[in-house]
């Protein structure tokens, strides 16, 4: 199946002219329950705009080739609430860069039918060229082919790996992200989108533990 849809997926750019309004998605879990958040920024100041959040019932075992299946339905609900409509999505998660081809990122695109990039904290297949240590940029193969990027966001620091997720190129989505990226490792509106993930994550923890007192 995840083949199937990776044959649909669009390595164009196809996103406007200007560009507005730029989303990270992330999901985090808690008890059964998976917390879907997204951050809207405003695309040249990287001020946040808008965020909302959302909660679903986990539906599925962590697997890592199918992880799209776990975190689509807290994502597009999530995003559904928007009312700033981002021109792009950074995603925390794998764009092509997966074993076959349809990460999150990816599979996020192709339903919302909107730009999508894949920005992973680790390869989940692939190999990079190692030509030089101090290279910024290497590409990530499969083989003969280019399924994405290891970019070193900041000195010192572990790179992410950037893969196109859906109506975007490679190149541009490089770009994207060195551009979001400010003093963290991880671009701006996906680090806040963790952020906030991560604090309702704590909240509905905390709430937990009251009830129990």
């Amino acid at each position: 199946m995840q083949q199937r849809l990776s044959e649909k997926l669009s390595f164009e750019d196809e996103l406007p002219g200007v560009v507005k309004y730029i989303a990270g998605v992330d999901v985090a879990y808690f008890n059964g329950v998976s917390i879907g958040a997204v951050a809207v920024l405003d695309f040249s100041t990287l001020s946040m705009v808008e965020f909302q959040i959302s909660h679903v019932e986990t539906c599925c075992p962590y697997v890592p080739t199918l992880l799209s299946f776990r975190e689509i339905p807290p994502a597009v609900p999530v995003i559904k609430k928007l009312h700033v409509i981002p021109d792009v999505f950074l995603v925390d998660g794998q764009g092509f860069a997966h074993p076959y081809g349809l990460g999150f990122a990816s599979h996020l695109g192709l339903i919302l039918e909107k730009p999508t990039v894949g920005v992973a904290k680790s390869i989940l297949c692939g190999k990079t060229e190692k030509d030089s240590p101090e290279q910024q940029i290497r590409f990530l193969k499969m083989g003969k082919k280019i399924v994405g990027a290891e970019v070193v966001t900041r000195s010192g620091i572990k790179p992410v790996y950037v893969s196109v997720g859906h109506k975007i190129s490679l190149d541009r989505a490089i770009k994207l992200v060195l551009f979001c990226t400010r003093n963290y490792r991880l671009p701006e509106p996906i680090r806040r989108a963790h952020i906030i993930a991560n604090m309702e994550k704590k909240e509905s923890e905390n709430f937990s533990l009251n009830t129990y007192r």
